[in-house]
């Protein structure tokens, strides 16, 4: 039974949206003042039953989403931005229409998968609470290194996914790295290890980011204590530009040759394809090369990103020689192969919503 406040509410912000009808006219018809129906279409608003996002004038961001695609087969979600936007608020603007995004696709008796990153944390700043039933957040990559355990980062990021959604948490409790290949497989026999990778493989989403090993503000996985000196010239040698999980790609989208990823404990592009939405955010000029791999080794459905990064990538696929972004070794493309339908391209924040039904300003 639904409260008879929240079905008030509920009509009061449908006749004021959608029916655009005046507070004095509601008042009247739902027999009230006109105060109270303020009340309620603020309330409306602040429970998520209405999502309000005004469109800028000017942007560029419905023709990026469909360049984006046009070219890889994602779902691309453009945040408009201004041209003067730092870094740090475009990741903003970004991390909230994320959340936003994923607290509308996760729902009860899913399992949602996190890497951990200082993108995925900003993501989890911005999430709204949505009470679900049945449903579990796992972790997806070990966060330990030889100074730390990892938990204070990434089990507070799992954590705080498992409280805006009260789903149960499940840690990863393992190095970002093993110091030699047959650790890791021996810990993967290893009961709880196998329960956490279960879990993963249950995943219906899978939110995640890119590293990037180069460029102002290098990723964690980089200006941490995960790699030594030995490990940075290992991918220096082998032409890597980033990662996806703490898997370490090469700008063709190349991965399985990469020794250091013997020792990596995200899932490999190849394991991450079996999970059917896999969101990537992304904001910052130094992603552009390793979401370019990301794309070319086919780990995203959908992509969330601002319209500056989103700019500089299309021009850096206009650059590839033939014109051809996928050109590489690895395989591109949604779970399920060649031949599903292409998803719908959008600009992020196109519409007012309440509930499922779009309400579109002009």
């Amino acid at each position: 039974m639904v409260p008879d406040r929240d079905q008030d509410s509920r009509r009061a912000a449908t006749m004021y949206y959608l029916q655009d009808l005046t507070m004095d006219v509601i008042g009247r018809q739902l027999h009230t003042s006109r105060s109270t129906v303020s009340r309620m279409i603020k309330m409306s608003r602040e429970s998520g039953l209405v999502e309000i996002t005004v469109r800028p004038a000017a942007t560029r961001a419905p023709g990026l989403s469909e360049a984006l695609a046009e070219r890889f087969d994602v779902e691309a979600y453009v945040v408009p931005v201004p041209d003067s936007a730092r870094e740090h608020e475009r990741l903003q603007q970004v991390a909230i229409t994320a959340a936003r995004l994923v607290t509308t696709w996760f729902g009860s008796d899913m399992v949602l998968g996190l890497a951990w990153g200082n993108t995925l944390a900003a993501v989890g700043r911005h999430l709204p609470r949505k009470a679900t039933r049945g449903s579990a957040v796992v972790q997806l990559n070990g966060a330990a290194n030889p100074r730390t355990s990892g938990v204070e980062f990434a089990g507070d990021l799992i954590s705080r996914f498992g409280t805006a959604f009260t789903a149960t948490v499940h840690h990863f409790p393992v190095p970002a790295f093993f110091d030699y290949p047959e650790t890791k497989a021996a810990m993967w026999r290893e009961r709880s290890v196998r329960r956490v990778l279960e879990v993963q493989q249950r995943a219906d989403i899978a939110v995640f980011s890119v590293g990037a090993v180069a460029g102002r503000t290098r990723s964690q996985v980089y200006s941490g204590d995960f790699l030594d000196e030995a490990d940075l010239a290992v991918l220096r040698r082998e032409g890597v530009v980033g990662d996806v999980c703490t898997v370490f790609l090469r700008q063709d989208g190349s991965y399985a040759d990469i020794p250091l990823n013997a020792r990596a404990t995200g899932p490999t592009p190849h394991e991450l394809r079996s999970v059917a939405r896999r969101v990537c955010v992304v904001a910052g000029d130094n992603k552009v090369r390793p979401l370019l791999a990301g794309l070319r080794a086919g780990v995203v459905t959908d992509l969330v990103i601002d319209e500056i990064t989103a700019w500089r990538l299309v021009a850096a696929m206009d650059a590839l020689p033939g014109g051809d972004p996928r050109r590489g070794g690895a395989a591109v493309g949604r779970a399920g192969g060649p031949g599903r339908a292409r998803p719908r391209a959008r600009a992020a924040g196109s519409t007012v919503r309440r509930g499922s039904v779009p309400y579109d300003r002009g």
